[in-house]
């Protein structure tokens, strides 16, 4: 187990940094257009010269970012090209939103798409179609236009929940819980279609084996057959796919935050693209990268912890 999950933690650490350098090389791989957006069109091409050389951006690429990434592993990630603040200090105040965001619906997908897939794989007939048209429905609507069903209907209309806004946890817990109900609600039924799915396929595949019928006529009861045997032999492939889905996920939270108005990372990844910031997008992609990264080696490693099988591969 040690051996995989240093080979697991290796390949993650090797995954951050070539996809940070392919979307620094991106992001900065054309510094005078950078200069020249920062200046205007009417800079001449002196003066973006010269804007550039100050900004280290007519250097190479590569010894951008390998300067970058050591200040980077110092908790420095620049600063603002507009407001001169710490992108850092930027950061530290939009990631407690996201996180809370991404934390809550991910742990939410998590056990609804379990409870889900087993309901739907274990009744079948009826109760299975449903869960299927349920899990077609969520997976085809966009997550931003389940957003603005729900603020049209229980924000605008019945007032039950805020609009728009974010309330620290540290201020008010249940205004916390308020602000994050409707955005939580829109992820959730956008991303738990497929991995409740996947659940289900791993539960039918399971409850066909052998040992499973072997249980029920030892008279073990169906509920103990099903949580104590059955989920723990296909939760595997729909861990996995939880895992895949953070990807979906975080590209559904930056519309989300939009929609919403929460002050998270996706918001200022969005503004700070329009308004050219570069190391305010370029620190919005690297926590992205690191939620993603996390998030898989998370799963690998608790597939591994289900399944000896995987350890071994």
């Amino acid at each position: 187990m040690v051996g995989f999950v240093v080979k697991r933690v290796g390949s993650s650490i090797l995954l951050a940094l070539g996809v940070s350098f392919a979307t620094f090389a991106l992001v900065f791989g054309n510094g005078p257009a950078i200069a020249r957006t920062l200046l205007g069109v009417d800079a001449t091409d002196e003066q973006v010269a010269a804007r550039a050389a100050e900004l280290g951006l007519d250097r190479p690429v590569l010894v951008q970012y390998v300067g970058w990434l050591a200040d980077a592993f110092r908790g420095d990630l620049g600063t603002s090209y507009y407001t001169g603040e710490p992108v850092s200090a930027i950061l530290a105040a939009r990631i407690p939103v996201t996180l809370a965001l991404v934390g809550v619906a991910m742990l939410l997908t998590a056990v609804l798409s379990a409870l889900l897939g087993i309901a739907s794989a274990v009744s079948g007939g009826w109760v299975d179609r449903i869960m299927q048209v349920v899990a077609l429905i969520g997976t085809a609507v966009p997550s931003f236009i389940i957003a603005i069903v729900l603020v049209m209907t229980l924000a605008v209309g019945a007032r039950l929940f805020p609009a728009t806004g974010f309330v620290p946890f540290a201020q008010n817990p249940a205004a916390w819980a308020m602000s994050l109900a409707l955005p939580v609600t829109a992820v959730v039924v956008s991303s738990v279609g497929p991995a409740s799915q996947q659940f289900r396929a791993a539960v039918k595949d399971v409850l066909s084996r052998d040992f499973v019928r072997t249980l029920r006529a030892r008279g073990m009861r169906p509920s103990a057959v099903v949580f104590q045997h059955v989920f723990r032999n296909a939760a595997g492939p729909g861990i996995i796919i939880l895992g895949l889905q953070i990807i979906v996920l975080m590209g559904g939270v930056v519309v989300i935050e939009r929609v919403f108005a929460l002050p998270g990372v996706g918001e200022l990844s969005v503004s700070s693209s329009l308004l050219g910031d570069i190391p305010i997008v370029m620190g919005c992609v690297l926590f992205v990268i690191v939620v993603v990264v996390v998030v898989n080696l998370a799963a690998d490693l608790a597939n591994a912890a289900l399944n000896p099988k995987v350890r071994h591969r």
